[in-house]
């Protein structure tokens, strides 16, 4: 007999933040693995929200520039527990990362390249491979349900990984084809289902699939114009504030600037926008070497939180060599350029849930509105799979297709794997052992 489901206002705010907190720091594996914690955590295991309006609200935020998973976690936290929600949901995503990259940063610049550390990195990127592919499994298992949506994912695919073309390119042509197929053939693009595919009975959630949309996430004019006003009116007075203060060349000003325009281009995740990271912050600001924004990313990868959080490294970098404190006060500028960074990369994610989020939740029962979202996730996974390839690549051809295999890495891809995947045990302990053996082997000399 099913027990009944607690109602959004038994749920206490306390214990939302004890687990938004908890995912601040096991949120490894890049969006993928990121969404699909949050996925076996609020919908199957917690029942915070069912399946159909996980999707949805997932879709959305594929939609926007920025961080998909911690955009989730803040629209989830924003239905659960309003704007304070919202905000504590998205926030408590981002700042373990944010700690523990200013700390690591920290390590980098004053003591260099650790032998542990490159042992710790061996065996983590693996791991973090293997992430990625489950996670494309898993996602992939319950949004790919008929022949059509494995097409766009297949195209979606080839699309990235052969043709190179623009991921915004490939999300308008997977919302393209979702509205046409909800035209033509619409059994086939409702959210969760498809022809001959019938969505599995489930326990009552607290927002299920027909729970009336909360008053505070119905749309008014009147919020959305509170919501942007104060959001815009924290960018213009802390951009505002640090021109004032510091003149509008300062490092910090234009850390501001740059990164406010950085934060509009990730479509696609942070892989879309680091080229661009990259040109502006090596190549025109000179705020770091490019050997270290490689390794930056490489902290990046193996940190919990968004990827995105590489950001944070390129402004502790950028704070510590512009000397913007002066040579007494590197570590003190590295920090603050670090949380300057932040706050500039994540402001517009927060604005576009509380604004766009009420619109988003009159649609999740219109199938014009979810059929392309329903493409677009479609296309998403084939995308996920490009980014384990991406991953793989590195980890088992260090030197290219040209030169040897990598057997230990593979071999320790395919334990991480066999152990998420067949023995179900969590993340962590998973990159722990991984990031384990790897140190083991690096300090055996086996690697």
């Amino acid at each position: 007999m099913n027990t009944p489901p607690p109602t959004v206002s038994s749920i206490p705010f306390a214990e939302a933040v004890r687990f938004w907190l908890k995912l601040g720091f096991i949120s490894f594996g890049g969006p993928a693995g990121q969404i699909s914690v949050m996925h076996q955590e609020l919908v199957e295991r917690k029942r915070w929200i069912s399946e159909r309006r996980f999707l949805h609200a997932l879709n959305y935020c594929m939609l926007l520039p920025g961080p998909e998973a911690q955009q989730l976690a803040t629209y989830i936290g924003w239905l659960l527990h309003r704007t304070l929600g919202g905000i504590v949901a998205g926030g408590l995503f981002v700042l373990p990362s944010l700690f523990i990259l200013i700390g690591l940063s920290w390590i980098y610049m004053v003591y260099g390249h650790l032998p542990a550390v490159a042992g710790l990195f061996f065996g983590i990127k693996p791991a973090v491979t293997a992430i990625v592919v489950f996670a494309a499994f898993r996602i992939g298992s319950k949004a790919l349900k008929n022949v059509w949506l494995w097409a766009i994912a297949g195209a979606s695919f080839a699309s990235i990984f052969a043709l190179h073309i623009p991921f915004p390119a490939i999300v308008l042509g997977a919302g393209m084809l979702g509205y046409l197929g909800s035209r033509l053939r619409p059994e086939h693009f409702r959210l969760g289902g498809g022809h001959g595919i019938t969505v599995k009975p489930h326990e009552p959630s607290v927002i299920d699939d027909h729970t009336p949309i909360p008053h505070h996430a119905r749309f008014s004019w009147s919020s959305f114009w509170r919501h942007l006003g104060i959001g815009v009116g924290l960018w213009t007075s802390t951009l505002g504030g640090l021109a004032g203060i510091y003149g509008w060349n300062h490092p910090l000003t234009q850390m501001g600037w740059f990164f406010t325009k950085a934060s509009l281009l990730t479509f696609g995740g942070a892989y879309a926008v680091l080229p661009y990271v990259y040109q502006g912050a090596v190549d025109h600001y000179h705020w770091l070497t490019p050997l270290q924004m490689i390794d930056g990313l490489a902290l990046g990868e193996t940190t919990p939180g968004p990827l995105i959080m590489v950001v944070t490294f390129v402004g502790f970098v950028g704070g510590w060599t512009t000397t913007v404190f002066g040579s007494d006060a590197l570590v003190w500028g590295g920090i603050v350029a670090a949380t300057v960074v932040t706050f500039f990369t994540f402001l517009p994610s927060f604005l576009f849930i509380l604004i766009g989020g009420p619109l988003i939740e009159s649609t999740h029962g219109d199938l014009k509105f979810t059929a392309p979202l329903t493409g677009i996730t479609a296309a998403v996974v084939g995308v996920i799979l490009n980014l384990a390839l991406f991953f793989a690549y590195p980890v088992l051809w260090p030197q290219g297709f040209s030169g040897h295999f990598e057997w230990i890495p593979a071999i320790i891809g395919i334990a991480a794997f066999v152990a998420l995947y067949r023995l179900a045990i969590p993340i962590i302990p998973v990159v722990g052992a991984c990031a384990a053996a790897g140190l083991f082997l690096t300090l055996a000399g086996l690697a």
